[in-house]
């Protein structure tokens, strides 16, 4: 492969963030320019740690990482900084133009030209109207998340990178995406747990082992890829029941001889040998991504009569805020999809309903509400998963409480590091972990898909299904949803 033809090559790199938590061992892998690779693995397995070596932000320990010199790098990051929320949309994207891109924008005379035209054109792409003076906070989720990906657009990049593009996308938005990325000539470099999404598009796969440490590189479309890896661990698996069983007949052989004595003892010396080295020669086979403990969360004990009346509640039509009357009760173990667009008010609801501030609904006295917040703000970042978790808890039960981080892969180094170093995908393995031990008689969901591995959906589907109290959920998910079991549906639009 020619350097020229080349946009990043890993050349025997490792990487760790301290002594005890290695993420990459000796990775190397190379991409074509022009061409669209998905980066797999489990969550906190270090996918978001690679994009952020490409870009340079971080420096591996050992091995080297080139990057054709002359590309303009975007990188669309999970969630956008918090510092950023107060700054207005023009702020936000004057922000994004830095080294190579604003070189490029300004004609390399440090001034971007046409800042206004130029936010207009990208919104166009990702569906939004924006007010340029209008604050980042403002945007609902799925609004923020167009924003991010026209933040990388702006740049009019040679190597796109995204992380979790779909997120908080209604199906019109990832369409729309879909279409863009289809008919994108250049690099790029996509995270997703949404497969539908990734083999529409997608040339090949970097999948990221978390026990090896390792990079494996795939071609080809997405779900052909995954068969593919299926394959591959099933050879594995059988050329190494093989070598087992010749191990095992080895041994006996050699145990057999040896008790023969005489020259039988160097028979049965060179039959260990034999076993030593088909011990070595056995694969590493490539270990699946663990799944999350099958989970449920309690209702709180002594439910009765109606949880959640809603009258009325706003939404938002033609970027007004309009009342919308409605007829919503739950009682206990009634479950309620609500649904809608990107921007029409779900999670302003959903945010006044867990705070208590939401006009036109009531929440029986002495009711206890589990909130699952998308972007994970009611979080305190500060706090170590331990601290996060005991808090909840009716009592000081430490087993419970390792038990439980552990059901949802929080291993013990992770239950003391603190929320603010997780990655997005650990993040809402604690936040259902908090659930869980918080027993509430209300369960507000917002998104709850975001971020997560897809092999934790349907054990999530089903603890979700197999809820008693009464429940609310946003999801923009299909297939998830249908696993679900639904006795009300409220669309905002309708």
């Amino acid at each position: 492969m020619a350097t020229n033809d080349v946009a990043v090559r890993f050349n025997t790199v490792s990487f760790e963030y301290r002594k005890d938590k290695p993420i990459l061992d000796e990775v190397s892998f190379a991409l074509r320019q022009g061409s669209k690779f998905t980066i797999m693995g489990q969550n906190g397995a270090g996918k978001s740690t690679i994009l952020n070596l490409i870009t340079g932000s971080l420096k591996p320990n050992e091995g080297s990482i080139f990057v054709e010199p002359s590309l303009v790098i975007a990188y669309a990051k999970q969630v956008i900084p918090r510092e950023d929320m107060e700054l207005t949309t023009r702020e936000f994207f004057e922000k994004c133009f830095t080294g190579a891109a604003l070189l490029k924008a300004s004609n390399g005379k440090g001034k971007i030209y046409d800042i206004d035209r130029r936010i207009d054109a990208v919104l166009e792409i990702v569906n939004l109207k924006g007010d340029h003076e209008k604050k980042i906070q403002k945007y609902s989720g799925g609004q923020q998340a167009r924003l991010l990906l026209a933040s990388a657009l702006i740049q009019d990049p040679d190597l796109l990178i995204l992380d979790e593009p779909t997120n908080n996308l209604d199906q019109e938005g990832i369409g729309h995406l879909i279409t863009y990325l289809m008919g994108y000539e250049k690099t790029c470099i996509v995270i997703s747990h949404d497969a539908n999404f990734l083999n529409c598009f997608t040339d090949g796969v970097l999948y990221l082992d978390v026990f090896t440490k390792k990079i494996h590189q795939h071609i080809g479309d997405y779900f052909t890829v995954m068969e593919e890896i299926a394959e591959q661990i099933k050879k594995e698996e059988r050329k190494n029941a093989q070598y087992e069983k010749e191990i095992i007949a080895n041994k006996e052989k050699a145990n057999f001889f040896a008790n023969k004595g005489g020259k039988m003892r160097l028979v049965a010396r060179k039959m260990r040998n034999k076993a030593e080295e088909m011990e070595e020669s056995k694969v590493a086979v490539r270990k699946e991504d663990k799944a999350i403990r099958h989970f449920e969360i309690p209702a709180q004990e002594g439910l009765s009569g109606e949880i959640i009346n809603i009258s009325s509640l706003t939404v938002m039509k033609n970027y007004e805020p309009t009342e919308k009357k409605v007829k919503v009760s739950l009682k206990k173990n009634q479950h309620l999809l609500l649904s809608g667009p990107n921007g029409i008010g779900k999670t302003t609801l959903l945010e006044s309903l867990a705070e208590g501030t939401a006009i036109g609904a009531h929440i029986a006295e002495g009711v206890k509400v589990g909130y699952y917040r998308q972007d994970f703000s009611n979080l305190d970042f500060e706090k170590t998963v331990f601290e996060t978790l005991s808090s909840v808890m009716k009592g000081e039960d430490e087993e419970l409480l390792r038990s439980t981080a552990a059901g949802f892969l929080l291993t013990k180094e992770t239950v003391y590091a603190k929320i603010g170093s997780l990655s997005e995908g650990q993040k809402g393995l604690v936040a259902f972990a908090r659930l869980m031990l918080e027993e509430p008689g209300l369960l507000i969901l917002d998104e709850p898909t975001n971020h997560i591995n897809f092999r934790h959906l349907p054990i999530i589907a089903k603890a979700l299904d197999n809820y008693q109290g009464a429940m609310i959920l946003v999801s923009h998910v299909p297939e998830f949803v249908e696993q679900i079991r639904m006795d009300e549906r409220l669309d905002l639009e309708g």
